[in-house]
Parts: C-alpha cells; structure tokens; sequence
C-alpha cells in the first residue's frame, strides 16, 4: 500500500511540472533549447540532493516505524521534490524571459541603428547631389560673365578705337586749320613788308 501511494504521488507531482515543460517548448525553439537543458540539469540535481538527504532506513528500526509514519515521511519527500521542481520551473522560466527581453532589446537596437545609418546615407546623397547642382550652375555662371566680360572688353576696346580715330581726325583738321592761317598771315605780312604799310589791328593796339 504504501508503494502504490508513493507512485500515486510522484505521478501527481510529475504532471504539472510536464504541463510546465510543455508550455515553455511552445515559445522560441532556441530558448526552449537552453531552458530545457537547464531544467534538466537543475532537477537531476535537485533529484540528487532530495535523495542524499533521504535518510538511509536502517534495519534495526525498520520494525519500529509504523506505516503512518512511514507514509508521512514519504509525502514530505515527495512534497519536497514538488516544490523544489516548481521553484526550478520558475526559475529557467523567469531566466528564458530575461533571455527574450533582451533578444527583443537588441533586436529593436539593431532596427533603430539600420534606420539612422539609412537617413544619415539619404542625407548625404541629397547634400551631394544639391552641392553637385550649386556647383554646376556656378560654374555656368562663371560662363556666362566670362563670355559678358571678354564681349564688354571687345566693346569698349572698339569704343576707344572709334575715340581715338576721332580724336585724331580732330587733331588733323586742326593741325590743317593751324597750316591754312599761317600761310594767310605770312602772305598778309609779305604784302606788308612789300607796300610798308603797317597790319590795321596791329596799329590799333599800339
């Protein structure tokens, strides 16, 4: 009787913890991986110390102990592997949670610097392209007056050709106005020398 109650039991205790096991095999395979090896670990040695504390029966006393007694100590075994399995659950648990909020962290890290490296290379396309453009038309611009420049320079220097032909022509018909008067006032002062009169506006004066 008191062996098939202690199957009873450990069957008892055995599935919640497999209904546990279960539910964590449903989540992310690399974790459940990692938790599962955990849990194995940490109920082979809980399994392990709950049987080194088990007291070894002794033989001489094995007639002393009534089979109350003996099933008292049993369920506080048992009781005490149950709560021992539940506590390591909830610990691989609580570790695969850890494990997934910073999986979930880095994920979202990595998204946030994929999307700004991405703007900052946009940014930097645009800021070269619209450079590119600025300078383009500088340089058209640059062109452009060059091309007013050396026309203006043409004009202007034609302008001082036409100045200075006129100028020149001035100067001539002054320099022959010069030649005509002086030929008019030696013939005039020949005459006079000729007849020895005297010029009228040159008496006048004196």
């Amino acid at each position: 009787m008191a062996e098939e109650e202690t199957k009873k039991a450990e069957l008892c205790a055995e599935a919640p913890a497999t209904e546990s096991l279960k539910e964590v095999a449903s989540e992310e395979k690399a974790l459940v991986v990692v938790a599962t090896a955990t849990v194995v670990e940490e109920v082979k040695v809980v399994e392990s110390k709950t049987l080194d504390s088990d007291p070894k029966p002794d033989v001489c006393k094995q007639d002393t102990k009534s089979p109350e007694q003996e099933k008292e100590e049993g369920n506080k075994v048992e009781l005490e592997s149950c709560m021992n399995r539940d506590a390591v659950l909830a610990r691989v648990a609580t570790e695969k949670r850890l494990c997934f909020i910073r999986a979930w962290e880095e994920s979202q890290k990595s998204k946030a610097e994929n999307r700004a490296e991405k703007k900052l290379s946009e940014i930097g396309v645009w800021e070269n392209s619209k450079r590119a453009t600025l300078e383009a038309e500088l340089r058209k611009m640059e062109k452009q007056l060059e091309k007013k420049k050396a026309d203006y320079t043409e004009k202007v220097k034609n302008q001082i050709a036409l100045i200075h032909k006129a100028a020149e022509e001035k100067r001539a018909i002054i320099e022959a106005q010069r030649g005509v008067e002086l030929l008019k006032v030696e013939e005039v002062a020949a005459k006079h020398l000729a007849t020895g009169s005297a010029p009228k506006k040159l008496l006048g004066c004196l």
